[in-house]
């Protein structure tokens, strides 16, 4: 694999990845346009990891603190909350503690749908779905209509301490759709998140945190497969690349989202994810792309 393809890719993962408008979607499109197919299995694999590794990187080391305190709140230590606009942690109320205690545990919960139909659906995600460009169009439309359905009738008043086992496992249910190319996890779970009236920060510190079980899982999975198969000649340089690139524009691209979602909507992701739809519609059809 040549290296600019690598740095392409991988920014394109870092990108997508979190912003609601599917990463897979727009990597299969990427290679499907520039005909960047010819990766033998063993290097998709080894590209696969890196990718999973960058993007694990970028959530974990954005949401160190985050993750540090709800672990810590859910085994019973000291309930604090880091202000990222104070620079400090900051006391809670008895009543913000039970929530913060309770967060873990959804979190787990929230996990389960994604990681059983990831398990059913593995060979149809890999073969199947992401053989077939209208698939992916069509998601890409159907996902931001919801999202902007979403976007209309949510209160927009729910903040992250305050969501309940209802709104995690109905987060962790759309987080399973996300094995559809297209479909976005991101967009998925914010959506899900904005039909359950949570504010739209809420809902995308949600879906960025629930993202880290489950990017981990599958980075760990795909490890496996690897260290079994072995590390192709010529992929090292690619690997590292991988790695590197899309966990810094991944974590600048969380940085960035969460800043701009509290005072702008979700339209200008609704109207991308539409205009590309119909753009890869009309490239497939007169390229006989699908």
């Amino acid at each position: 694999m040549p290296i600019y393809q690598a740095i392409v890719l991988a920014a394109i993962q870092g990108l997508a990845e979190f912003i609601p408008v599917s990463s897979s979607g727009h990597l299969i499109i990427v290679r499907r346009l520039l005909g960047w197919n010819e990766l033998s299995p063993g290097q998709e694999l080894t590209f696969d990891v890196a990718l999973h590794f960058g993007t694990l990187l970028s959530v974990l080391v954005y949401f160190r603190r985050t993750w540090v305190q709800i672990i810590r709140a859910a085994l019973g230590g000291k309930v604090v909350r880091f202000s990222e606009a104070a620079g400090s942690d900051q006391s809670l109320t008895r009543e913000e503690e039970r929530e913060e205690r309770l967060l873990l545990w959804f979190f787990a919960l929230a996990t389960i749908p994604g990681a059983i139909a990831g398990k059913l659906l593995e060979r149809s995600a890999e073969d199947y779905f992401r053989e077939h460009i209208y698939l992916i169009a069509g998601s890409l439309i159907v996902v931001a209509l919801l999202m902007g359905w979403a976007e209309k009738v949510s209160r927009l008043a729910k903040p992250l301490t305050q969501i309940n086992l209802a709104d995690a496992l109905i987060v962790g249910c759309a987080q399973a759709f996300a094995l559809v190319p297209g479909v976005s996890r991101s967009g998925a779970t914010i959506t899900a998140g904005l039909f359950r009236n949570m504010t739209r920060e809420a809902a995308v510190r949600f879906s960025f945190l629930l993202s880290t079980p489950i990017i981990a899982g599958a980075a760990l999975l795909k490890a496996h497969e690897l260290r079994k198969e072995g590390l192709p000649a010529g992929m090292q340089a690619p690997f590292l690349v991988g790695v590197v690139v899309s966990a810094v524009i991944g974590y600048g691209t969380i940085r960035w989202l969460l800043r701009y979602l509290q005072s702008n909507s979700l339209k200008v992701f609704i109207v991308y994810r539409i205009v590309l739809g119909i753009v890869v519609i009309g490239l497939a059809v007169m390229w006989h792309l699908a």
